[in-house]
């Protein structure tokens, strides 16, 4: 039996983990705080525009299960908000014991507090991960699932200072890289300022903060856009967000609001003072980051060259998902890139060629648009989404986005790979 190890329990890691025991691996998945989910603990959106067609490509091709469990804690669907249709919220409050079950039911051995530390390696394939307790954990294939956001002190030198995000690096130790370790290279996200990386794009306030009419009318609703007093509109701020998609005017002239069990704050930061000058918000006080009038986690600065199978090419037995694979942001586009990424793990195990999707379907169209970027030597250049930010015109344009489950399901048969995710290897 093929073994696999994925570092880091984001979205990523957790579909990468769950694709590679669906196709016949022996599975661990290291995480190094005490949760799984990551920036999912604070996210709460899915199946907006483009993700519903990326989610329903992914269910057809046998990853139903992570969508399906998602299905029983979202609070609010079919729900629109600036620039967004049909999106359904899930609650951030239940998913992460929701998701620990689902992998635990599928054999995935799940190990907590197992931050790496360094690597056993032999010439070009990595033989064990070294874990802060000394532990040696081998495998014959490994996932980089680490992400791309901390260690605090790329927040302080590229963001505004560690904001006590749900990173939890000062308790549980910085994010480490396993392509970093491995002697592979890595690159950043370049702005259009000539500065590095992006900021989290939203934060959250504590519900009873906030007056009762506006957590009545948000709990009823889902989602709430409260216009800014002109005094108050910074537009410059929108240029700070990893989450382009939302780089619309309406939130930099209002408030958004979005209902996932906390209520998260469609900014990457608000001044409290300003934020307490607004009524119904004059007491408001955040949750995470608990820094949130300040700054945020800031992201995309630790990304890795890879092929359009997700491995990294300088090393044998190394594949990467998540913002590790690149600059594709959003809980859907890190379980797409997690469960292509766990499944080609089994493959090279197997010594199978591995699965490359097509660009016919929009998750192989990601996955190629970033690839592109790497071979035209053209790293970071741009983000990508499902939702927004230009690559959800390119599906629209190509006649890639649709939210037609049959048709969705047609588009995946005529490449010959329904329940692709869904068969065991070995």
């Amino acid at each position: 039996m093929v073994k696999v190890v994925v570092v880091g329990g984001g979205w990523s890691g957790c579909a990468a983990a769950l694709s590679a025991r669906q196709a016949g691996a022996e599975v661990v998945l290291l995480e190094r705080t005490d949760m799984l989910l990551g920036a999912g603990l604070v996210g709460g959106i899915m199946l907006n525009n483009g993700r519903l067609t990326a989610a329903l490509e992914t269910i057809a091709l046998g990853g139903a299960a992570i969508f399906g469990a998602l299905e029983t804690i979202y609070r609010h669907r079919h729900v629109d908000f600036p620039g967004h249709k049909h999106a359904s919220l899930y609650d951030v409050n239940k998913v992460e014991p929701l998701i620990r079950h689902l992998l635990n039911q599928q054999g995935v051995i799940i190990r907590f507090h197992s931050r790496m530390a360094g690597i056993k390696q032999a010439k070009d394939q990595i033989v064990a991960v070294i874990l802060e307790n000394g532990e040696t954990i081998g495998a014959d294939i490994f996932i980089d699932a680490t992400g791309t956001s901390g260690p605090p002190g790329n927040c302080w030198r590229y963001g505004q200072g560690c904001a006590l995000c749900v990173q939890r690096c000062p308790a549980f130790g910085p994010r480490t890289s396993l392509v970093k370790l491995a002697g592979s290279r890595e690159y950043a996200l370049l702005k259009e300022d000539g500065t590095y990386g992006a900021m989290s794009g939203s934060c959250k306030l504590v519900p009873e903060s906030l007056s009762s009419q506006i957590q009545e009318e948000l709990k009823r609703k889902g989602v709430l856009v409260i216009p800014l007093p002109p005094e108050l509109v910074r537009p410059q701020k929108l240029k700070l967000k990893v989450c382009q998609q939302y780089a619309r005017a309406d939130f930099a002239t209002n408030i958004v609001l979005l209902d996932t069990g906390s209520v998260k704050l469609m900014a990457p930061f608000f001044p409290l003072d300003a934020l307490r000058r607004v009524p119904g918000f004059e007491q408001a006080r955040f949750a995470d980051p608990l820094a949130g009038g300040q700054g945020n986690s800031m992201r995309l600065l630790a990304m890795a060259y890879r092929d359009s199978s997700l491995k990294v090419p300088e090393i044998a037995n190394l594949l990467v998902a998540g913002e590790k694979q690149g600059p594709a942001v959003g809980h859907t586009e890190a379980m797409v890139t997690g469960f292509l990424a766990g499944h080609n793990a089994v493959r090279y195990g197997l010594g199978i060629k591995p699965l490359i999707l097509p660009p016919t379907l929009a998750s192989g169209a990601l996955i190629a648009a970033i690839s592109n970027d790497l071979d035209h030597n053209q790293p970071g250049s741009r983000s990508y989404t499902f939702s927004g930010a230009g690559f959800f015109q390119t599906m629209i344009e190509k006649n890639l986005y649709s939210i037609d489950q049959q048709e969705i399901g047609e588009r995946v048969a005529a490449a010959d790979l329904t329940d692709i995710y869904a068969r065991p290897l070995c």
